[in-house]
């Protein structure tokens, strides 16, 4: 039986890694079918975050000198019950550039670097006590640094 169990998962991971190369299946495709990917992007025109209580701290660079690596910070420790940070680049390929679920006694404050393929702007959602707040930065992103 285990034998069958092997062939059975090996034959199905073949079949998705080829529709995947073959670009039948593209990880948006795959995304946009996940329940909580809709929900984000559904919340990401939302609210936007203002001064107030439910407001939090998102740095990016104006100018990114490389796409590679562009660094991303949010800081929403002053929020009470964060669950979630997300960053969306929206002319990325795949626009959910990266995902981070918090446990209740977590700080909200994460940073990280992202891979950016353009100029683009770039979403922070975090979410709080069931409420999704979207902070948006236009990130430019040259090539050698040039600002060209």
């Amino acid at each position: 039986m285990k034998r069958r169990l092997f062939l059975k998962s090996a034959m199905a991971g073949s079949a998705v890694a080829t529709a995947v190369g073959a670009g039948l299946l593209t990880p948006t495709m795959v995304f946009a079918n996940s329940a909580d990917f809709k929900a984000k992007s559904d919340a990401a025109g939302a609210s936007s975050a203002g001064a107030g209580k439910g407001s939090f701290k998102f740095k990016a660079p104006k100018i990114a000198e490389n796409g590679a690596v562009v660094p991303m910070t949010v800081d929403a420790s002053k929020m009470e019950g964060v669950t979630n940070i997300s960053f969306f680049v929206t002319n990325n390929s795949t626009p959910l550039a990266a995902s981070f679920n918090l446990s209740g006694a977590s700080v909200g404050y994460v940073s990280t670097r992202i891979k950016m393929g353009k100029t683009s702007p770039v979403d922070a959602l975090v979410t709080a006590g069931g409420a999704t707040t979207k902070v948006s930065q236009e990130v430019k992103v040259t090539i050698g640094g040039c600002g060209g």
